[in-house]
């Protein structure tokens, strides 16, 4: 029997990433049955529980490691939670280095997979002659944000929102400076400078895996190739649309699809705001109204609100949520929607027929499934790249509506109603709705076994071997 080609992943301590990575892992082995991967998580406090929970069902030929745990009150306080994590992946990178250590001495390692933002990692893995690669949970219009963010640097003197032009990131659709991650928003704080130094460290992998597919972002890849380190081919493999999926035991779950079960097809509207995403008190009142005013179907995962967008990133409150609603908004709405606190099962959910829009965060695992299973979407990021993922469903891939925000960053209750009756019912939406279903079907072929994304996980593992052999 062949000996296992032995590969080490390493995601962030957030279950959106994790989910992803470790999704991609179980296509790996799937495709190359000879190939074992060891994730490795970094922790802040204790493992993420849905984490825990979601590696329960992994195949023998992936494992898995928690290093660690950074304890959250050493973290600075008075940081955004996405940068509280990031310098908790920094520290953990001792014990990352020690993990690998251990791996590499006990068995032959050929390849380390690494979070964008875990990327110190690149720099370890030189230090075991590895191969490197950076696998994305983002969009390949992230990635070609990313890459030529130390150029768009030196190119824009004045903060990015204050920039008149449209920015042009190579093979993307042109975007206003306020639409950038609002990471890169300040130059003069920490947040920036860490995620400038991220993209820097980009030119040490071997190579990038994008969880997109070729007939969504192909443009993309090909330019940002061409742009991509002079004459250096730096190859991207397109290995998406990868999405969790399973059934839940969980009591929202069971509720949510007995109430679907009673309604019309294509006439609900689910509201999400992905593991991470609050929003605040009065945005969370004007969204209720809304939903309200347009007379449509809903059914709305509440989450407590908080001023900062990602407060749930990094841990939820135990706040009940309902008792944040607008007075008497659930006996307004009864028999027109269902709010359930908290969580619900987001691929059930969006592959019931009951479902016909999707009033989203825009984060990439969310956006992704909306597509898998052909559901249009309504648009409203909070924090991360949602924005530019926003701006490419609205402007680039036309199958999203894009509510407009009032001077206070607020989308009022009328607007909100407006793009519920144009996405659910109006012409704007017909339309949508076909686009999508194109790019479903699309999303189907990548993932066939002769399908665009398929051959690229068999090529990046051909990729492997080839390397294997060369050591021997």
């Amino acid at each position: 029997m062949a000996k296992a080609t032995q590969i080490a992943a390493i995601s962030i301590p957030a279950f959106s990433h994790q989910a992803s990575i470790v999704e991609f892992c179980k296509r790996l082995v799937h495709l190359h049955p000879h190939f074992h991967v060891t994730c490795i998580f970094p922790t802040i406090d204790t493992p993420v529980p849905a984490t825990i929970a979601f590696l329960e069902s992994l195949p023998s030929n992936i494992d898995y490691t928690f290093l660690h745990p950074v304890n959250k009150k050493d973290l600075p306080q008075d940081v955004a939670p996405p940068v509280q994590l990031q310098l908790a992946v920094s520290q953990s990178m001792p014990y990352f280095r020690e993990a690998l250590r251990s791996l590499c001495s006990s068995t032959p390692m050929v390849a380390l997979i690494v979070d964008p933002f875990a990327n110190e990692a690149l720099e370890i893995a030189k230090e075991f002659n590895l191969l490197s690669y950076i696998y994305l949970p983002l969009s390949a219009m992230a990635l070609s944000l990313l890459l030529y963010l130390p150029t768009l640097h030196e190119e824009v003197s004045c903060e990015y929102r204050d920039h008149k032009e449209a920015i042009q990131i190579p093979g993307c659709v042109p975007i206003h400076g306020n639409d950038l991650p609002e990471l890169f928003q300040d130059r003069s704080i920490l947040a920036y400078e860490l995620i400038l130094q991220r993209s820097k460290r980009f030119s040490l992998a071997d190579g990038f895996l994008v969880n997109s597919f070729s007939e969504m972002e192909g443009g993309t890849v090909e330019t940002l190739q061409e742009h991509n380190r002079g004459n250096k081919k730096t190859p991207v493999y397109l290995v998406g649309p990868i999405i969790q999926t399973g059934p839940s035991s969980e009591s929202n779950g069971s509720e949510c699809m007995r109430w679907l079960e009673n309604q019309r097809p294509n006439s609900v509207l689910y509201v999400s705001f992905g593991s991470g995403g609050t929003l605040s008190q009065e945005q969370l009142n004007e969204l209720a109204l809304g939903l309200e005013l347009s007379g449509q179907k809903f059914l709305w995962v509440l989450r407590a609100p908080n001023d900062s967008a990602n407060a749930a990133y990094l841990g939820a409150t135990n706040d009940d949520p309902l008792q944040f609603l607008p007075q008497c908004f659930l006996e307004r709405t009864k028999g027109q929607g269902l709010v359930v606190p908290s969580w619900a099962p987001q691929t059930q959910i969006l592959s019931h027929t009951s479902t016909g829009g999707f009033l989203t965060h825009c984060g990439w695992n969310s956006t992704l499934e909306s597509i898998v299973f052909g559901v249009p979407m309504i648009t409203l990021p909070l924090f991360a790249e949602q924005r530019i993922n926003a701006v490419l469903l609205f402007e680039g891939l036309k199958v999203a509506l894009r509510p407009k925000f009032n001077e206070n960053g607020i989308v009022e209750k009328e607007e909100i109603a407006k793009v519920i009756e144009d996405l659910m019912m109006g012409e704007k939406g017909n339309g949508i709705r076909k686009r999508i279903e194109e790019l479903k079907d699309a999303a189907a072929c990548a993932l066939k076994e002769d399908g665009a994304s398929t051959k690229a996980i068999l090529q990046f593992g051909i990729q492997m071997e080839n390397f294997t052999s060369t050591k021997k």
